[in-house]
Protein backbone atom coordinates (compact mmCIF):
# COMPACT_ATOMS: atom_id res chain seq x y z
CA UNK A 1 0.00 0.00 0.00
CA UNK A 2 1.35 3.43 -0.91
CA UNK A 3 2.21 5.85 1.85
CA UNK A 4 -0.18 8.82 2.06
CA UNK A 5 1.26 11.95 0.49
CA UNK A 6 2.54 14.60 2.85
CA UNK A 7 2.17 18.29 2.27
CA UNK A 8 5.54 19.79 1.51
CA UNK A 9 6.24 22.62 3.90
CA UNK A 10 7.52 25.68 2.14
CA UNK A 11 10.36 27.78 3.47
CA UNK A 12 9.90 31.49 4.08
CA UNK A 13 10.96 32.68 0.65
CA UNK A 14 8.71 30.18 -1.13
CA UNK A 15 5.68 31.73 0.55
CA UNK A 16 6.46 35.18 -0.84
CA UNK A 17 4.17 36.21 -3.71
CA UNK A 18 7.10 38.05 -5.32
CA UNK A 19 9.16 34.84 -5.30
CA UNK A 20 6.25 32.82 -6.71
CA UNK A 21 5.92 35.32 -9.57
CA UNK A 22 9.67 35.15 -10.25
CA UNK A 23 9.39 31.36 -10.40
CA UNK A 24 6.38 31.55 -12.71
CA UNK A 25 8.22 33.93 -15.05
CA UNK A 26 11.32 31.70 -15.09
CA UNK A 27 9.24 28.62 -15.90
CA UNK A 28 7.35 30.42 -18.67
CA UNK A 29 10.56 31.67 -20.28
CA UNK A 30 12.22 28.26 -19.96
CA UNK A 31 9.33 26.67 -21.86
CA UNK A 32 9.66 29.25 -24.64
CA UNK A 33 13.45 29.02 -24.97
CA UNK A 34 13.42 25.22 -25.16
CA UNK A 35 11.58 25.46 -28.48
CA UNK A 36 14.18 27.69 -30.12
CA UNK A 37 16.80 26.42 -32.56
CA UNK A 38 20.29 25.72 -31.23
CA UNK A 39 21.93 29.05 -32.15
CA UNK A 40 19.14 31.13 -30.57
CA UNK A 41 19.10 28.95 -27.43
CA UNK A 42 22.87 29.08 -27.11
CA UNK A 43 23.13 32.86 -27.47
CA UNK A 44 20.04 34.82 -26.45
CA UNK A 45 18.35 31.90 -24.71
CA UNK A 46 21.25 31.10 -22.40
CA UNK A 47 21.54 34.74 -21.30
CA UNK A 48 17.79 35.13 -20.90
CA UNK A 49 17.39 32.00 -18.77
CA UNK A 50 20.34 32.95 -16.55
CA UNK A 51 18.91 36.43 -16.00
CA UNK A 52 15.37 35.28 -15.23
CA UNK A 53 16.53 32.46 -12.94
CA UNK A 54 18.63 34.99 -11.05
CA UNK A 55 15.54 36.95 -9.98
CA UNK A 56 14.13 34.20 -7.78
CA UNK A 57 17.57 32.97 -6.72
CA UNK A 58 18.47 36.40 -5.34
CA UNK A 59 15.16 36.74 -3.51
CA UNK A 60 15.80 33.34 -1.89
CA UNK A 61 19.40 34.15 -1.03
CA UNK A 62 18.46 37.51 0.47
CA UNK A 63 15.93 35.90 2.80
CA UNK A 64 18.56 33.42 3.93
CA UNK A 65 21.24 36.00 4.70
CA UNK A 66 19.73 36.96 8.05
CA UNK A 67 20.13 40.73 7.96
CA UNK A 68 17.92 43.45 6.57
CA UNK A 69 20.86 45.05 4.77
CA UNK A 70 21.88 41.83 3.01
CA UNK A 71 18.28 41.01 2.11
CA UNK A 72 17.78 44.48 0.61
CA UNK A 73 21.04 44.17 -1.34
CA UNK A 74 19.98 40.85 -2.88
CA UNK A 75 16.52 42.20 -3.75
CA UNK A 76 18.26 45.06 -5.57
CA UNK A 77 20.28 42.48 -7.49
CA UNK A 78 17.02 40.65 -8.29
CA UNK A 79 15.62 43.93 -9.61
CA UNK A 80 18.69 44.30 -11.82
CA UNK A 81 18.16 40.76 -13.09
CA UNK A 82 14.57 41.64 -13.95
CA UNK A 83 15.83 44.56 -16.02
CA UNK A 84 18.36 42.27 -17.71
CA UNK A 85 15.54 39.82 -18.43
CA UNK A 86 13.56 42.64 -20.06
CA UNK A 87 16.60 43.47 -22.19
CA UNK A 88 16.97 39.89 -23.44
CA UNK A 89 13.22 39.64 -24.07
CA UNK A 90 13.46 42.79 -26.22
CA UNK A 91 16.35 41.22 -28.16
CA UNK A 92 14.39 37.98 -28.58
CA UNK A 93 11.32 39.88 -29.77
CA UNK A 94 13.29 41.97 -32.25
CA UNK A 95 14.91 38.82 -33.61
CA UNK A 96 11.58 37.12 -34.15
CA UNK A 97 12.06 34.50 -31.44
CA UNK A 98 8.93 35.25 -29.42
CA UNK A 99 5.47 34.35 -30.63
CA UNK A 100 2.50 36.58 -29.85
CA UNK A 101 1.30 33.87 -27.49
CA UNK A 102 4.63 33.90 -25.61
CA UNK A 103 4.52 37.68 -25.28
CA UNK A 104 0.90 37.48 -24.09
CA UNK A 105 1.92 34.97 -21.40
CA UNK A 106 5.11 36.73 -20.27
CA UNK A 107 4.11 40.39 -20.27
CA UNK A 108 1.44 40.19 -17.51
CA UNK A 109 3.84 38.35 -15.21
CA UNK A 110 6.50 41.04 -15.66
CA UNK A 111 3.89 43.79 -15.24
CA UNK A 112 2.92 42.26 -11.90
CA UNK A 113 6.41 41.28 -10.76
CA UNK A 114 8.16 44.63 -11.21
CA UNK A 115 6.00 46.65 -8.77
CA UNK A 116 5.84 43.74 -6.32
CA UNK A 117 9.64 43.55 -6.29
CA UNK A 118 9.82 47.27 -5.51
CA UNK A 119 7.17 46.93 -2.80
CA UNK A 120 9.02 43.97 -1.30
CA UNK A 121 12.24 46.00 -1.21
CA UNK A 122 10.44 48.84 0.61
CA UNK A 123 8.99 46.36 3.12
CA UNK A 124 12.35 45.00 4.31
CA UNK A 125 13.99 46.32 7.43
CA UNK A 126 13.37 48.08 10.71
CA UNK A 127 12.31 51.29 8.93
CA UNK A 128 9.54 49.28 7.24
CA UNK A 129 8.41 47.98 10.63
CA UNK A 130 8.17 51.53 12.00
CA UNK A 131 5.90 52.48 9.08
CA UNK A 132 3.40 49.83 10.16
CA UNK A 133 0.16 50.92 11.80
CA UNK A 134 0.81 51.76 15.49
CA UNK A 135 -0.52 49.35 18.10
CA UNK A 136 -3.21 50.52 20.50
CA UNK A 137 -1.94 51.23 24.01
CA UNK A 138 -3.61 51.36 27.38
CA UNK A 139 -2.84 55.02 28.22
Amino acid sequence: MAEPSRAVQRSNFEQLKVYQLAEKLADEIWAVVLKWEYFARDTVGRQLVRAVDSIGANIAEGVGRGSYQDNRRFVRVARGSLNETKHWLRRAHRRGLLSREAVANIRPIIDELAPKLNAYLRSIGPAAESRQEPQATDD
